[in-house]
């Protein structure tokens, strides 16, 4: 499975993007699909991720409540929808997809093996 992450951009504290990972491969909505971030001289961090085909979603503590993550089949994408930014919600946001991750690995990015490129969020303050 490819990757290709978009979306990001610059924008105020307070307010909203969306980011997108489109995927080859027809297997990509049976995968448990996720959202990572890393800022500067920091590791990559969990941030959101849909368990499989069964929809169920899994947030940081950090994102819960203005974060949302979801898929749509047919485009064989996956969307972070980040609402209420924080400027320590700068990082460079990466995509990833997995077939095989059991349900507590899915917070670790070691366990991922498929991976977007990374779009850049800015928050300004």
């Amino acid at each position: 499975v490819q990757l290709q992450a978009s979306g990001g951009g610059l924008v105020q504290a307070g307010g909203s993007l969306r980011l997108s990972c489109a995927a080859s491969g027809r297997t990509f909505s049976r995968q448990t699909r996720a959202w990572f971030r890393q800022a500067p001289g920091k590791e990559r961090e969990f941030v959101a991720a849909m368990f499989r085909s069964g929809g169920y979603t899994y947030y940081a503590d950090s994102v819960k409540g203005r974060f949302t993550i979801s898929g749509d089949n047919a485009k064989n994408t996956v969307y972070l929808q980040m609402n209420s930014l924080r400027p320590e919600d700068t990082a460079v946001y990466y995509c990833a997809a997995d077939p095989s991750i059991i349900l507590s690995s899915i917070r670790m990015a070691g366990q991922y093996e498929n991976w977007g490129q990374g779009t850049q969020v800015t928050v300004s303050s």
